[in-house]
């Protein structure tokens, strides 16, 4: 009787921690290191402007940002917006609270999801593994905020004032693509195209569109598709 294969094991997930102090980033990463076996960690601690000058050392899978860093309660966005520029590293906010100004700015500064303190470590691993697999993370309430700032937004414009369309086939290529939930190399890989070349097709198909995140590209774009069924 043949024997079964050996089971692959499970890749392992690198998450870069960016917290105040090297306390919580520690403390988080005791915890969560004895329940989920399959995640490793990393640490960036200090300011936003020290966090960011290590940025280049520290690359990861998934980067879990905390809110609020040394220099202020908001200084962790400016880490998010840089991270984000880069690409390669999916980031996900750690927030206080469902506050709806900085969930629409998360989502808007390239936040992949968006995670509370207050939420268990479980949650947090489902979060971190939806978030690597290139979807978005996001509650109900979240989604609401997110909702109710679109609404206030010019509609998506998909044809010019001829009636023709604003996107090159191959922009609507990435558009498909950026909502099935690939993220840029796997873009590439699908396009047979460099990493750069997508970043590029992106920056052209937000200032066309009017949008200024994946987030807002897939929401207009479910929006559409369901408008045209």
């Amino acid at each position: 009787m043949a024997s079964l294969p050996p089971r692959q094991p499970k890749e392992r997930i690198s998450v870069l921690l960016v917290m105040a102090d090297k306390l919580s980033s520690a403390s988080l990463m005791t915890a969560f290191t004895h329940a989920h076996k399959h995640f490793e960690f990393k640490s960036l601690t200090g300011s936003s402007e020290e966090i960011i000058a290590g940025l280049g050392t520290q690359k990861a899978h998934v980067a879990l940002i905390s809110e609020e860093l040394r220099d202020g309660p908001k200084a962790g966005f400016r880490v998010l917006q840089k991270i984000e520029a880069s690409g390669g590293t999916s980031p996900i906010m750690l927030l206080q609270s469902s506050n709806r100004e900085c969930v629409v700015n998360a989502f808007r500064n390239g936040a992949r999801g968006v995670f509370y303190r207050h939420h268990s470590l479980k949650a947090l691993a489902k979060c971190i593994q939806v978030v690597h697999e290139g979807q978005f993370w996001a509650n109900n309430r979240d989604f609401e905020h997110l909702v109710g700032f679109l609404t206030h937004l010019r509609p998506l414009r998909l044809n010019n004032a001829h009636g023709a369309p604003i996107l090159t086939q191959r922009e609507e290529e990435v558009v498909r693509l950026v909502t099935e939930g690939l993220k840029n190399r796997e873009i590439a890989k699908e396009l047979n195209v460099k990493e750069h070349s997508v970043r590029n097709y992106l920056y052209r198909i937000f200032e066309k569109l009017g949008v200024s995140s994946r987030v807002e590209l897939v929401l207009y774009a479910s929006t559409e598709r369901e408008r045209n069924n």
